[in-house]
């Protein structure tokens, strides 16, 4: 079967690769649709387990089982977490499950034709699609499961003001949940066409990056943001934060600066402002639930936000898309089409 192997941004090499069956425990599925998450490109983050397949948004087609599998069977349409908590250790006895310190297991990577879905994963982390969610929506089921989390590590209320910093799909969906809970959300970019796109889903306040952000924001609200999410790694969007937060909110990392930026936190004037700094890592089976029904019920637009429907030949142009930034909003691959736009 064919996969795109990952070496670094600038060299995806589509391979050749083993295409196994099942054992009497694992599942064969047929990856329909995949999305390119913004960590995809963050070679920091990525590079230590290169040269790897990635791609862990997606949906599929169960193709074959084991002959110990009874809760699935061919043809069944699936998602499939990228990697699930023990749900007895320490950490995920207090909630944190994308700190479990017991797994063991990743999802290989969804830019391939084929899955072969290890036991533990087929046990804990495969979940049937409601009909009412599509191959390519399903491909923002963990991207909105880690919203979802996010938001409640911030302790993010009703009626609350949000500043949401970054109008990528992450942004979007973060503004989109947020009105759901009627606040108020002021939004940054810097590409007018992702302003654009955070006005139609619900921002009241859409405004360039570049400008005075902290004034714009406080003619507006009146106040400073109750919360803060950053979900861009710039260190412009970092520093825009610390000013904008009010006493006793919250700034929440979405997204981080490289390990070779230093971040400085104005901790003497946070003190006595009772400001909470918090970061949000991936998500947990609570979240992803949520995120389904959220999907299901229709109550996030997600379809709006594809962009671009690309074959697994064409991965290398959905990476530029992706780090360009400039005209995608959500790029997916989909191993088993021909040319753009081909399906959903």
């Amino acid at each position: 079967m064919k996969a795109a192997v990952w070496y670094n941004n600038r060299d995806i090499r589509i391979e050749e690769v083993p295409l196994r069956w099942p054992g009497p425990r694992e599942m064969l599925v047929k990856v329909i649709s995949c999305g390119i998450c913004g960590s995809d490109i963050v070679e920091w983050y990525r590079l230590p387990r290169a040269p790897l397949v990635q791609g862990h948004e997606l949906g599929a087609e169960v193709i074959k089982v084991g002959a110990s599998v009874n809760r699935f069977k061919p043809g069944d349409r699936v998602f499939i977490a990228p990697k699930v908590p023990c749900g007895t250790c320490s950490y995920c006895r207090e909630g944190h499950f994308p700190q479990c310190s017991e797994v063991k297991e990743r999802l290989p990577g969804g830019f391939a034709e084929y899955i072969l879905v290890p036991e533990v994963l087929l046990e804990k982390g495969t979940y049937l699609l409601p009909e009412s969610i599509s191959y390519d929506q399903s491909t923002f089921i963990e991207p909105l499961a880690c919203v979802v989390r996010s938001q409640r590590l911030a302790g993010l209320k009703d009626g609350q003001s949000v500043l949401v910093l970054g109008c990528g799909m992450s942004g979007l969906l973060q503004i989109q949940l947020a009105k759901r809970k009627k606040c108020v959300v002021v939004a940054t970019d810097i590409i007018e066409k992702k302003l654009a796109y955070a006005r139609s889903f619900g921002a009241d306040l859409a405004i360039p990056a570049v400008g005075d952000v902290p004034k714009r924001l406080t003619d507006y609200f009146h106040k400073k943001a109750d919360v803060v999410m950053l979900c861009s790694s710039a260190l412009s969007a970092v520093e825009q934060a610390w000013a904008c937060v009010d006493k006793g909110g919250a700034i929440a990392f979405f997204a981080v600066p490289g390990p070779e930026k230093t971040v400085t936190v104005p901790v003497n004037d946070f003190w006595t402002k009772e400001i909470r700094i918090l970061t949000s890592y991936y998500c947990g089976p609570p979240d992803i639930q949520e995120a389904m029904q959220l999907l299901a019920s229709g109550a996030i637009d997600v379809e709006r936000m594809i962009t671009h429907r690309l074959p697994l030949e064409d991965i290398v142009r959905g990476f530029q898309l992706v780090m360009s930034g400039e005209e995608a909003v959500k790029v997916i691959i989909k191993p088993h089409a021909k040319g753009e736009n081909a399906g959903s």
